[in-house]
């Protein structure tokens, strides 16, 4: 497989966000083809870098190719990729398709079924042992691997989920067809 290099990361969100659909992600030899993300750049309200720099997201305002790592509701972490491009961004890795590293996987989630392990960025964190200590940490090296997708996936194409602002923009974007998704996205809606 090959690696991405952080020139990859050096786009605007949007354009990251699809093109990480298929690309293969690894935490210390965990994880699978990402499938679902979604798209956040500066100028966005949803964005957690709208107001300006804050101790929680200073990464966002660095350079791109670093994790940006937080928690939602104090209980779940959620992985997001720093990109480049004007306004600058960050992609959430929503939902992954697990095949490396099950086992560790379903113990750490407690389950096995496969579809619950990685299916929502907080179960995706969770299963891949991302914590706050991944913060700010380089997307080009160990613990992470970023490899490039095998082929070139069909999109589907929707809204973010669980917004109250910019809540109908359509940055969210994933694998058409994934049983793996995090949730549905609307009929009829592909790229």
């Amino acid at each position: 497989m090959t690696p991405l290099q952080v020139d990859f990361f050096a786009r605007d969100a949007v354009t990251v966000a699809k093109a990480l659909i298929g690309v293969r992600l690894l935490v210390d030899g965990v994880g699978g083809p990402i499938v679902e993300t979604e798209a956040y750049d500066r100028d966005d309200p949803a964005s957690h870098s709208f107001n300006g720099p804050t101790k929680r997201n200073a990464v966002m305002f660095g350079p791109p190719g670093f994790a940006y790592v937080y928690r939602i509701y104090g209980a779940h972490w959620c992985l997001n990729v720093v990109c480049g491009g004007d306004p600058r961004g960050a992609v959430l890795i929503r939902a992954l398709e697990p095949t490396d590293g099950l086992h560790a996987m379903a113990e750490r989630r407690g389950t096995s079924e496969e579809r619950l392990l990685c299916s929502g960025p907080g179960k995706l964190c969770q299963a891949l042992a991302v914590t706050g200590a991944h913060d700010g940490l380089a997307l080009d090296a160990p613990p992470f691997a970023f490899q490039a997708a095998d082929s070139e996936q069909a999109l589907a194409i929707g809204p973010r989920i669980g917004l109250t602002k910019a809540a109908d923009t359509p940055w969210r974007f994933g694998a058409a067809g994934s049983r793996f998704l995090s949730k549905p996205f609307p009929k009829g809606v592909a790229a």
